[in-house]
């Protein structure tokens, strides 16, 4: 169900020292295997597409019903910054989340993080390391959000 962090060829962008990952929230970041990475990517984002460049028009995530109004947020002005916290527009986005909420922050369907919200909103900057398209989903819930390279973000609701 999980591998090692290690396994994982990006595996620096937790053992910076800027942006900061804890030992005890690392200990809390798990890295699905390819089996299971695949299963929450089919479940949550798309049983048609392996990577967010693919995603059509028929997956969630990109239809306008999906798109929450006034949701296209700037996040790398705050990621850049010396800030810690994920900008507000996020943060009230996902505020009916309780601190223990899993999350999964899908890459791609090879690739997905499992770990708590509370985890996620200490170490958001780490994992935007890895911005070429990655969607943060709540397991049960239907807030998501997904990052762009080009610093900007879109807030999004699924329906679960």
């Amino acid at each position: 169900m999980y591998q090692s962090l290690e396994q994982f060829s990006k595996s620096w962008i937790f053992k910076r020292n800027d942006p900061k990952v804890e030992p005890e929230d690392l200990l809390q970041i798990c890295l699905l295997s390819e089996q299971r990475a695949a299963q929450i990517w089919r479940d949550y984002i798309s049983d048609e597409q392996i990577h967010p460049d693919h995603l059509s028009d028929k997956d969630w995530p990109k239809k306008d019903s999906a798109k929450v109004p006034d949701g296209k947020l700037y996040w790398e002005k705050a990621w850049d910054s010396e800030e810690a916290s994920l900008p507000d527009e996020v943060l009230t986005h996902f505020s009916a989340w309780g601190e223990d909420t899993t999350v999964f922050f899908c890459c791609h369907n090879e690739l997905v993080f499992e770990l708590p919200w509370g985890v996620f909103k200490r170490t958001w900057k780490a994992f935007l390391f890895l911005d070429n398209g990655p969607i943060l989903v709540g397991k049960k819930k239907k807030q998501a959000a997904q990052f762009h390279t080009n610093g900007w973000g879109n807030l999004l609701f699924r329906g679960v």
